[in-house]
């Protein structure tokens, strides 16, 4: 359904009713159903979370193949473009609420929890406690009841430093290769899109390694207390979105490879450098908040 403008693009477009959003709910259900019962040990769950995954993923290639065929064919005209920009800036925004919640949680435990239980009331009850943030004090693993293994706190020198590299480079090609496609220069595009993929790729790589040497050599582990949870969740949920981030890329630079986009008409590049650009930032807190501090 649509109302055509002057220039012959709709004005408006309704897409027609689709089984897609069912099919996702029900491949959520099993996929989080499955993973309930997994961790349960259920014998049953992990076929469950498979299915659902399946299922969920099949449906998300089928809609956004739907979703590039409707741009592709011209249905999509301002007031879409528009509608587009504010999703994206609305998916970011809930995305830096997200980060906000972990580092939040961060300062809480640094700054207000720790140092409570370093009251006098608690020294008599635990009188070998240290009130101190790991990374403040070498060998401190505030740990009352030696419940925790002495584990070394991660430096910025040299695997966090290095990746703080990689990411700041890809946030360079990615705005050369946006300021290329916009001249039209669209093969010197596709070598710097390529480019921030390959970057993206090499962080990924490097904080695996980061992690092996943090189990192996550090005993820093998710168990280890307060310091261990927080390190863990903030640079993996990172490294999440990072490898979210460059499937997107992925995906854009294949489309322009086939004569996708213009460069008057090409938000699905300008949404995925967004969120790239937005991963750098979260990156940069992160890199200064966790290991400098």
């Amino acid at each position: 359904m649509s109302s055509t403008s002057q220039g012959g693009t709709p004005y408006y477009f309704v897409p027609e009713p689709s089984r897609h959003p069912a099919a996702a709910a029900a491949g959520l259900f099993f996929l989080m159903l499955g993973a309930s019962q997994w961790v349960n040990e259920v014998s049953w769950g992990k076929y469950s979370l498979f299915f659902g995954l399946f299922i969920w993923l099949f449906v998300l290639y089928q809609w956004f193949g739907e979703a590039v065929s409707e741009s592709q064919s011209g249905k999509y005209g301002r007031k879409i473009d528009l509608s587009y920009r504010w999703s994206m800036s609305w998916f970011i925004f809930s995305e830096v609420m997200f980060f906000g919640a972990f580092f939040s949680a961060l300062w809480w435990m640094r700054t207000h929890s720790v140092p409570a239980l370093g009251n006098l009331s608690n020294s008599v009850l635990w009188p070998e406690f240290k009130s101190v943030w790991p990374s403040m004090a070498a060998g401190v693993t505030a740990s009352p009841a030696n419940i925790i293994e002495p584990f070394q706190t991660m430096t910025p020198f040299w695997l966090p430093t290095i990746n703080t590299a990689l990411l700041l480079s890809s946030g360079v090609t990615i705005t050369v290769a946006h300021h290329l496609f916009r001249e039209n220069d669209r093969k010197n595009t596709i070598i710097f899109m390529w480019m921030t993929v390959l970057l993206g790729v090499i962080f990924l790589c490097v904080q695996g390694y980061e992690y092996h040497h943090a189990y192996s050599e550090l005993n820093l582990k998710l168990t280890s207390g307060a310091y261990g949870s927080t390190f863990f969740l903030l640079t993996g949920f990172h490294g999440f979105h990072v490898f979210m981030g460059m499937l997107m890329l992925t995906v854009i630079t294949l489309r322009i490879q086939k004569g996708h986009f213009t460069p008057e008409q090409h938000f699905g590049f300008e949404g995925a450098a967004w969120y790239w650009h937005f991963v750098d930032v979260v990156w940069l807190g992160l890199y200064i908040l966790v290991y400098w501090m």
